[in-house]
């Protein structure tokens, strides 16, 4: 009797065994990844989809970005929450195996294949520098942040200067003007009441803030946003932010401000006391001294483009994945040729680009570049010309842009591989 009982025992728990080893075998085998595949054809919101990608990083879930694999796939932890996000926002995915997951990464890690699997590890903190008041245009950066539902907060030049830039890893610079002209807006618009609202702000704040004028003001901002950037932040900027922060830096000290701007006639001689070894992008530009000319410098091309409508395009660089990890990851797209668009800084003349900055989009055609990208100390810095990638020439009071309408839209997948870039895994640039 005891040697069957024994053997009943012996019987249990072998299946037990048995059965645990089965269930965890089939689980290793059925184990799952989904899939976010970015190419032009399958995705059906390419903007959603980088929100849902960073979803998954704020909630602790593993991720990978598939530089070149498909327009620049994601692969994610599977599970049901991600798969419900991706439902409820309309991203297309696919539920993968284990195997496959392993077949593509194999494939990717191929010394012939120009792609690389780059790990994410925490989704970036983000802030957005613009005015708090409502203007009367709308930013690109701010609307596509909202649409892929990428949480952001808006600071302004009195959290740069309280020091608040230490809370966030990412930081996007609204159209603002930083050489303290006021947008140049004063030839078309000076007796518009907006102009002279916003105007009357920006006096306020510098007073508030313990400076004589707005150019003063806003050279301090610039500077405080220099040193996130060397410290080690991310910095994105677009339109009129990208060139009127690197003249407010190369002036600093020098008065380029006539008196309607701020109630002193600005230095005869500005122009010869320029200091390029202080700008993050650009060298050997001219300043506009006229005040009604809607133009800060020779930087802008916007005036000097012979591009007509139906033709105007730039083309993204083609890097190497496995060498080149960051302009690869800036430059992710389901197409090489993006849609050009105009703003107050159109484009960037190449002969005013410094040599050890990154021109990742550019049209060769008119010598101009729309994407460049730099570093500067420890951190890094992408400008990109023109105003909405959707809204080939934005004017003053027009309605905003309607993302619903432009869910695969190529210029604003730029703007988001910037947002997402920082929650790479370091490594190290080779070139």
């Amino acid at each position: 009797m005891f040697l069957f009982n024994n053997l009943k025992f012996n019987i249990s728990v072998f299946k037990k065994i048995v059965f645990i080893s089965v269930f965890l075998l089939s689980h290793t085998i059925f184990a799952s990844f989904i899939l976010i595949p970015m190419d032009d054809i399958t995705q059906t919101n390419h903007l959603k989809a980088y929100g849902i990608t960073y979803w998954s990083l704020e909630k602790g879930y593993t991720a990978k970005w598939l530089l070149n694999y498909e327009g620049g796939s994601f692969l994610l932890e599977d599970n049901e929450a991600t798969r419900n996000e991706c439902k409820i926002r309309g991203v297309t995915y696919q539920v993968i195996s284990d195997a496959k997951a392993s077949q593509i990464l194999e494939e990717i890690s191929s010394p012939s294949k120009n792609m690389d699997a780059v790990v994410l590890e925490k989704a970036p903190k983000i802030a957005v520098y613009s005015p708090k008041s409502k203007l009367p245009w709308d930013d690109a950066v701010t609307m596509v942040l909202t649409y892929a539902e990428i949480p952001f907060d808006v600071i302004y030049d009195e959290e740069v200067l309280g020091e608040k830039l230490l809370l966030y890893e990412w930081l996007h610079l609204h159209h603002e003007d930083f050489t303290g002209q006021f947008g140049k807006f004063y030839g078309a618009y000076r007796m518009a009441p907006w102009y002279i609202e916003q105007k009357k702000e920006a006096e306020e704040l510098a007073t508030k803030l313990g400076f004589e004028k707005v150019s003063q003001e806003k050279l301090a901002v610039a500077i405080k946003i220099r040193d996130f950037v060397i410290g080690g932040g991310f910095m994105f900027a677009m339109c009129s932010a990208t060139d009127s922060f690197d003249i407010a830096l190369s002036v600093e000290g020098v008065d380029i401000c006539e008196s309607m701007f701020d109630g002193d006639p600005s230095e005869m001689d500005y122009q010869s006391k320029i200091d390029f070894n202080k700008t993050f992008a650009f060298k050997d530009f001219t300043l506009v001294r006229n005040p009604v000319e809607y133009e800060f410098s020779s930087i802008d091309m916007t005036r000097k483009r012979s591009i007509v409508r139906t033709s105007d395009y730039f083309s993204l660089q083609e890097y190497s994945a496995k060498w080149d990890p960051i302009p690869t990851m800036l430059c992710q797209n389901h197409t090489q040729l993006v849609k050009g668009f105009m703003g107050q800084t159109t484009s960037f003349d190449s002969q005013t680009i410094k040599s050890n900055v990154l021109i990742m989009g550019e049209n060769k055609t008119n010598k101009e570049a729309r994407y460049i990208h730099g570093v500067k100390g420890k951190g890094m810095f992408t400008f990109f010309g023109g105003h909405d990638p959707e809204d080939y020439q934005h004017l003053v009071g027009d309605t905003k842009t309607e993302l619903d309408l432009h869910p695969n839209s190529p210029g604003y997948r730029l703007i988001l591989n910037n947002v997402l870039f920082p929650a790479a895994k370091k490594k190290k640039q080779k070139t």
